[in-house]
C-alpha cells in the first residue's frame, strides 16, 4: 500500500476514505477468487452442493460492487480528487466492474457442475483442468499486484493470458473432436465448451486489471498497446 501514497493528504478523512475503498476491492477481489476456486473444485470433485454454494454466493460480489461505487461517487464529489488520487479511483471503478463478471463466469462454470456426467463423459470435465488452474493463477497474482500496485507483477501477469488463450484454442479443438466421434455427447460437450470460454473471459479480465494498474502507476492507458510498448511503458522508457 506504500506506493498509493494514502497518507499523503492535507485531509486525513480522505486517505482514511482511499484506504477504506482500497480495502473493500481487496475483500471483493477475495471472494472473487474464493468463487472461482469453489467452480473448479465443484466440478473436479463433482460437489453439487459447493456448487449451489457458488451460485448463491454471488450476490455477495454484486452487492460489494455496489457499495465501492458508491463510495468512489462520493470521493469524486466531495474531494474533487486530481493526478494519481484521480487515476486511482478510476482504476478501482474499472476494476471492481472485471470482478464482478469474473464472478458472473464462475456462476457459469459452477452450474456446469449441476449436471450430470456419465463415466464415459467425465474425461470431458478433466479436459477442463489445466485452463482453470492457469487462469485461477492468474486471477490471484493479479489481485496481489492491485493490492501492492506493482507494476512489473501486472505486465508478468498480462503476457501469461497468451498461454490462456492457446490452452483455450486447444481444448476447443479437442472438443470439437469429440463431438464428430459421438454425436450423442455434443450436449454435454457444449457444456464444457462454454465452461472453457468462460476461463478465456476471465484470463481477460485478470488482463484487464493487469492494464488498470499500469495506467494508475505510469499515467498512462496501455489498452490496446502491443506487448513491446507496454513493457517500455512499465520500465518507464
Amino acid at each position: 500500500m506504500d506506493k498509493l501514497n494514502l497518507g499523503k493528504h492535507i485531509s486525513g478523512k480522505f486517505s482514511a476514505e482511499l484506504s477504506s475503498v482500497m480495502s473493500k476491492v481487496l475483500a471483493m477481489g477475495g471472494l472473487v477468487e474464493k468463487q472461482l476456486t469453489d467452480a473448479l473444485m465443484a466440478i473436479q470433485l463433482d460437489d453439487k452442493e459447493l456448487a449451489n454454494r457458488v451460485l448463491s454466493n454471488d450476490v455477495n460480489i454484486n452487492e460489494l460492487e455496489l457499495d465501492i461505487d458508491s463510495a468512489c461517487t462520493r470521493i469524486i464529489a466531495k474531494r474533487q480528487p486530481t493526478a494519481s488520487d484521480l487515476r486511482l479511483v478510476l482504476a478501482i471503478l474499472k476494476a471492481i466492474s472485471d470482478l464482478e463478471r469474473i464472478g458472473d463466469e464462475s456462476e457459469r462454470i459452477a452450474r456446469v457442475a449441476l449436471k450430470s456426467f456419465n463415466k464415459e463423459q467425465e474425461h470431458l470435465l478433466v479436459s477442463l483442468e489445466n485452463l482453470g488452474q492457469h487462469v485461477l493463477t492468474m486471477l490471484r497474482q493479479v489481485l496481489d499486484a492491485f493490492a501492492r500496485m506493482d507494476e512489473d507483477a501486472a505486465f508478468e501477469v498480462h503476457q501469461q493470458d497468451a498461454t490462456a488463450d492457446r490452452q483455450y484454442e486447444a481444448l476447443t479443438r479437442l472438443l470439437m473432436t469429440y463431438m464428430m466421434e459421438d454425436s450423442r455427447s455434443i450436449p454435454k460437450i457444449m457444456d464444457v465448451m462454454w465452461s472453457a470460454r468462460s476461463l478465456e473471459r476471465i484470463g481477460d479480465r485478470c488482463q484487464n486489471i493487469a492494464e488498470y494498474i499500469i495506467y494508475f502507476v505510469r499515467g498512462k492507458d496501455v489498452r490496446h498497446a502491443s506487448p513491446e510498448l507496454m513493457k517500455s511503458t512499465v520500465q518507464g522508457r
